[in-house]
């Protein structure tokens, strides 16, 4: 007969529980963090600093009036004979664009000059007929107006999209300077009664059809 053997289950040790000042110590130490990283997380801001300010809203009038000197002053410096830069594109408008051109999202940007004699208009668009262009191109210049596109803002490859806040204000900022072209350059323009009259004009195009193009003025007069 086997003698049995009753085992005994192991005794649990009663946990200890922390003692009040444990249990502060803790908390103070919590605190402590989140009040540190509070502080390393806050920056302070100068009253003159811009995020102080918050964000400035667009002001096209502003813009336009004094961004268009700059721009007029870039086309003028740029401006390559119509004749001359219309055998460029002519021969190879590769290199044209590279040695001419600054590139924008709508194409080839272009600073021309040229005389001619304004044929028909409509709309304050106007053909005008230039002396040693090849045959079949057709130059235009716009009057107002509605002076439209952005060849104002691309001409000198200056005027960015990241220099404003979105798309908006990037697109505003074209139609500043078309605006402040009637203002500086057109005003003083009888533009509804120019044809038949001869014309000197310096302005940019988007070459989007090498047989057609469109010029935004930056100096027009009349001769």
């Amino acid at each position: 007969m086997s003698a049995s053997t009753t085992v005994s289950p192991p005794v649990k040790k009663p946990q200890r529980s922390l003692s009040p000042n444990a249990k502060r110590g803790i908390w103070i130490g919590v605190i402590v963090v989140v009040i540190l990283g509070l502080v390393l997380g806050t920056r302070v801001v100068p009253a003159d600093d811009p995020l102080a300010q918050g964000t400035e809203k667009f002001d096209p009038v502003t813009y336009g009036a004094e961004n268009f000197p700059t721009v007029q002053s870039a086309v003028v410096d740029r401006a390559v004979e119509a004749d001359v830069l219309a055998a460029d594109i002519a021969a190879d408008a590769a290199a044209a664009a590279e040695e001419h051109a600054v590139q924008s999202s709508g194409g080839p940007v272009y600073s021309t000059t040229f005389t001619g004699v304004v044929g028909e208009g409509q709309s304050g668009i106007y053909e005008v007929a230039v002396e040693g262009l090849p045959e079949g191109l057709l130059i235009r210049v716009q009057t107002g107006p509605a002076i439209n596109g952005t060849e104002l803002r691309d001409a000198t490859g200056e005027i960015e999209f990241g220099q404003f806040i979105n798309q908006i204000d990037f697109q505003n900022a074209a139609a500043a300077l078309n605006e402040e072209l009637k203002t500086q350059v057109l005003a003083d323009i009888d533009t509804a009664a120019l044809t038949g009259k001869t014309i000197e004009v310096t302005g940019a195009f988007t070459l989007i059809n090498p047989a057609s193009w469109l010029i935004t003025p930056v100096e027009l007069s009349v001769q």
